[in-house]
């Protein structure tokens, strides 16, 4: 990567959502000028709101849009944007885009192009980390050319396996197999879909480590050589392989084993010559054992529960770096400071399913208070769209203890009002009344069938009755006169009475 020794005065964005809106904060913050891009569906949306220059960039399917890397060089050409923030997902992981932004005298905020080869494909980063003499699951670091060979190494190594797309992440090409009369098809079929998400039907076998939980190592780089370690995050609470809570740190590592897996994360990151933000992510075994899972090149959708405990910007760092400063702290002045935890509220319709539910938001209102931050990319009168991931926003609270950030993060579920769609808030509410949750006893395959049933369970309210009920929480806040209506405490308390 060209090194670059000069601070970034205006930054495109190349992102949408609540991702955007968070990199144009943190770029304001630090006096950089913004540049937002947008598609026909987010012309309105907040973050192009809050950029100091915005530019159409095409339709509103993201292929026509986020993805054509030429119009986001041409817009960073045509604004004088000097540095591209990729945010993550779209373009963030593409190592030829950020090659084409440094070949055009761009700051490229991000790793290198090389480490994002490196750890790209999940085969090559294996190789990379047993090269470098991290544990890694064990599995194949090339892809797999016939159900035969996938037979026969399953068979070496024992049930159940995980076929995994190479190319691949988000649970796309992935599949559990428990035994070799299943392994033909799931083979044929993780192909497939790797295939059809990632252009690249390449899959790999690796062993099913079981009821692990899913812990990842926030790590910086700076161009100088330093690499520092912002401690773990557990993200063991997930759906189809995609995280829904997270939390930090980890509320059951040992300290010994915190301590290694840290250590061999930054050990990680020197192994490729990585700079700037990215995260190393482990599975975390029963017995204290883990192991590589692979590393993202870019910053995380969970990032803000790091920054809660650390009280490091990454988004910031992710500047700083990019611009050639070194870390201005060493990984002995950063501490675990309390407990913060996120959830991330979907458009969507947990107990049937995960069926995402996008439309206008008739209304919407986040919570607040001491210790609670909310990322959102929309607004009241709004739209979440049928284009992009359905996302409304994402809630971190923060406290001294777990117990404290539990219930800092119940209060402000409750204190929600959003009118128009189906939303996750329910369920998890529900999650916050378990006893596996509440106990930290959970793992990566704790969202089971049963468990769902169970949750449903709990919810305060029949799921069939919340539209009605916020509809009626609405109406009763904002009629007049407030005196003739049959209840004066506030829409966070009584809302949930209802039956």
């Amino acid at each position: 990567m060209t090194k670059q020794q000069s601070a970034i005065h205006k930054v495109l964005v190349a992102n949408r959502g609540e991702i955007a809106l968070r990199v144009i904060r943190g770029a304001k913050a630090m006096g950089c000028l913004t540049v937002a891009v947008y598609s026909d569906a987010d012309s309105q949306a907040p973050y192009v709101l809050l950029a100091d220059e915005a530019y159409h960039i095409g339709p509103s399917p993201s292929s026509e849009s986020y993805l054509q890397v030429q119009k986001l060089l041409d817009v960073a050409k045509l604004s004088g944007a000097s540095a591209i923030h990729p945010g993550y997902g779209f373009v963030s992981e593409n190592a030829d885009f950020a090659q084409r932004v440094i070949d055009a005298g761009l700051t490229w905020v991000g790793p290198p192009p090389s480490a994002i080869r490196a750890m790209g494909s999940k085969t090559e980063s294996r190789q990379h980390m047993v090269n470098a003499g991290v544990p890694v699951v064990p599995g194949t670091t090339t892809p797999l050319e016939s159900v035969a060979e996938a037979l026969k190494l399953a068979e070496s190594m024992g049930y159940p396996v995980m076929l995994k797309a190479a190319a691949g992440g988000g649970g796309k090409g992935m599949r559990e197999v428990h035994n070799s009369d299943d392994l033909p098809e799931a083979f044929e079929r993780a192909r497939s879909e790797a295939l059809a998400s990632f252009g690249d039907g390449d899959v790999y076998i690796e062993k099913r480590i079981i009821r692990p939980r899913h812990v990842e190592v926030q790590v910086l780089a700076d161009q100088h050589g330093t690499v520092v370690h912002l401690f773990e995050r557990d993200c063991s609470i997930q759906r189809r392989h995609q995280k829904v809570i997270e939390e930090a740190p980890c509320p059951v590592i040992e300290a010994n084993t915190r301590i290694e897996m840290a250590n061999i994360a930054v050990q990680a990151a020197k192994a490729v010559d990585y700079e700037g933000a990215g995260t190393v992510e482990f599975l975390l075994g029963a017995d204290g054992s883990f192991y590589f899972l692979e590393m993202n090149t870019r910053l995380q959708v969970e990032h803000p529960i790091t920054e809660m405990i650390t009280g490091i910007d990454l988004v910031q760092a992710q500047l700083r770096v990019a611009a050639g400063e070194p870390l201005w702290f060493t990984q002995e002045q950063l501490k675990v400071h309390g407990h913060a935890i996120e959830c991330r509220i979907y458009a969507e319709s947990p107990f049937e399913g995960w069926r995402p539910s996008p439309g206008p938001l008739a209304h919407y209102q986040e919570p607040s208070g001491p210790w609670v931050r909310v990322d959102a990319g929309v607004r009241s009168g709004g739209e979440v769209s049928v284009y992009y991931d359905p996302m409304i926003s994402k809630l971190i609270v923060w406290g001294a203890t777990r117990n404290d950030a539990i219930g800092r993060l119940r209060e402000a579920l409750k204190s929600y009002e959003i009118l128009g769609i189906e939303t996750t808030i329910p369920f998890f509410l529900a999650i916050l009344k378990d006893e596996q949750f509440l106990n930290a006893d959970y793992d990566t395959g704790f969202l089971s069938v049963e468990k769902m049933k169970a949750l449903e369970e709990k919810l305060e309210v029949p799921i069939e009755n919340w539209p009605a009920l916020m509809a009626f929480a609405q109406y009763q806040k904002s009629s007049q006169p407030q005196k003739d209506l049959p209840s004066q405490q506030p829409m966070s308390r009584w809302k949930w009475s209802f039956r």
